[in-house]
């Protein structure tokens, strides 16, 4: 994962700590209940919970909780942590940042300042319709909004973020920024909402090689 808040090792050796402690959480919630709170499908018939995120479909094998596809480690862990933490909770059409969130004020507010700059370089010298080709892929559902354009991925089941843009003009570059539900914290904490955002990030910029690739040979 592209990692801007993190120095590497300390990332790895953080998710090897942490990765244990969350697979002994899930193990001991009854997989129908986890599917039932999470928006997840349980197969019974072969021990797999199946949920989408950002247009993949994800495996998860009961009850060693290992994923197929394989996916990136911090992805991985975020989804261990949604399951177990998953309470049901309606989602709400309510944007909020992530300074927004229950313990938000101080660590959500500087993600959300470092999100803005960080999408701010992503988007320098793109297309519009390279940004809705990158949107397309990831499975962005585009709406109405105060922004010129607004995508709406589905991360988890019950854990949409909207992406909102604003496109460069003569006077300003181009900008965005990145929102969640107001029912966010009944699923994720703040610090797993920080491994979204960043998740998120390096998924769309692996997704620029593909579809921004004559916007980049033109920089």
């Amino acid at each position: 994962m592209d990692s801007f808040f993190k120095d590497t090792l300390p990332h790895n050796r953080a998710f090897s700590e942490m990765l244990r402690p969350a697979k002994e959480q899930v193990k001991h919630l009854s997989p129908d209940n986890i599917a039932q709170r999470s928006g997840a499908v349980f197969h019974e018939s072969n021990g797999v919970l199946e949920l989408q995120s950002l247009n993949q479909t994800v495996r998860i094998a009961v009850p060693e909780y290992t994923f197929s596809p394989s996916l990136e480690e911090w992805h991985q862990l975020v989804i261990l942590h949604y399951l177990a933490l998953a309470d049901g909770t309606a989602v709400s059409d309510q944007v909020i940042t992530f300074g927004g969130l229950k313990d938000g004020l101080i660590r959500g507010t500087k993600f959300d300042h470092d999100m803005e700059k960080e999408l701010q370089r992503f988007l320098k010298g793109k297309t519009p319709d390279c940004i809705r080709k990158i949107c397309k892929a990831l499975g962005a559902e585009f709406a109405d909004s105060n922004a010129d354009l607004c995508a709406v991925f589905h991360f988890l089941p019950n854990y949409p973020v909207w992406l909102k843009i604003w496109f460069a003009d003569e006077e300003f570059e181009a900008s965005g920024k990145l929102y969640l539900s107001r029912s966010a914290d009944h699923y994720l904490s703040m610090e797993d909402a920080v491994t979204v955002g960043e998740v998120f990030l390096s998924k769309l910029k692996i997704q620029e090689q593909e579809y921004c690739k004559e916007d980049n040979d033109k920089e």
